[in-house]
């Protein structure tokens, strides 16, 4: 059974006891979410698609920790200026684990 869940305006296809990184969400470690926003199920070949979200599902998971991606690294260049430019960014995740899909 998986289901595509809208989580912090991102689309992501999710399964029970898998983890995910996800966009810095509120909350500590171990508390426990719950996300309403449930686009497609599916449940050994049946389907449901939601209008725009399918009715009475819900996905209940976990946050196992919050932690940063690795370094991006931006540069600008004008040539012929003599005009670089270099930064980093590194984007705040949240990693949950899938508890269950009801």
């Amino acid at each position: 059974m998986y289901a595509i869940v809208d989580i912090a305006g991102q689309q992501f296809k999710v399964e029970k006891g898998r983890r995910i990184f996800v966009n810095r969400l509120q909350g500590e470690k171990g508390d426990s979410l719950e996300f309403g926003k449930v686009l497609l199920t599916d449940n050994e070949g049946v389907v449901k698609v939601g209008t725009p979200y399918v009715e009475g599902a819900n996905v209940k998971a976990t946050i196992v920790d919050h932690v940063k991606a690795d370094k991006v690294l931006v540069f600008k260049k004008k040539r012929r200026k003599g005009y670089q430019k270099l930064n980093g960014h590194r984007q705040c995740l949240t990693q949950i684990l899938i508890e269950e899909i009801a």
